[in-house]
């Protein structure tokens, strides 16, 4: 004996299926469409500028004489580094590319604000004690003021929330870092 299904009997478990499949495709599709440019270009020009933090942190061992400066220069190097996975991660999962170690992919470093030259780089590592400390300061107030300018630029254009509660971070911890480095020049 063959069982008939009626076309009303059918109709709502087809409909449930359908929904079922837009509400799960729709979620995962989300987590991916929920970011804009202003977000790729946040953290494709953050990470080479926090990468460069990084690097200036970790100059301050056996060359600064200001027990501040190097508890400082530890902070936001345990700040910036996994900052810079996390920001690798939205890359990759947004389809983009990650910049490269030791490349600005093809940008200058006039094309981001605060980040140092070469040049500037170059004489920093040839100081040691006071001096060092001094230009270390000046030069790190200069790079978190171009950090605060990104992440201000996010906060107001991007789309992913965790990329712009990331840049909210960014301004409230690193706007901190600057009052105290700015005291411990005027201190120094």
């Amino acid at each position: 004996m063959r069982s008939r299904i009626t076309l009303p009997v059918l109709l709502p478990v087809v409909l449930a299926a359908l929904l079922l499949m837009a509400g799960c495709g729709s979620g995962s599709h989300a987590s991916h469409a929920s970011h804009d440019s202003a977000d790729v270009e946040f953290a494709t020009q953050m990470i080479p500028h926090h990468r460069q933090a990084v690097t200036m942190a970790k100059l301050v061992a056996g060359k600064g004489a200001d027990p501040a400066v190097t508890k400082l220069a530890a902070t936001i190097e345990a700040a910036q580094a996994p900052e810079i996975t996390k920001m690798s991660g939205w890359l990759r999962s947004w389809g983009e590319k990650v910049p490269s170690t030791g490349s600005m992919s093809g940008m200058s470093h006039h094309d981001m604000p605060g980040m140092m030259s070469a040049a500037d780089m170059t004489s920093l590592r040839t100081l040691t004690g006071a001096a060092f400390d001094e230009k270390w300061l000046t030069m790190m107030i200069e790079h978190h003021q171009g950090a605060l300018t990104m992440a201000r630029t996010e906060v107001k254009k991007g789309e992913s929330k965790a990329a712009v509660a990331l840049a909210r971070s960014i301004i409230d911890s690193q706007s901190e870092q600057i009052t105290q480095m700015k005291a411990a020049l005027a201190a120094g």
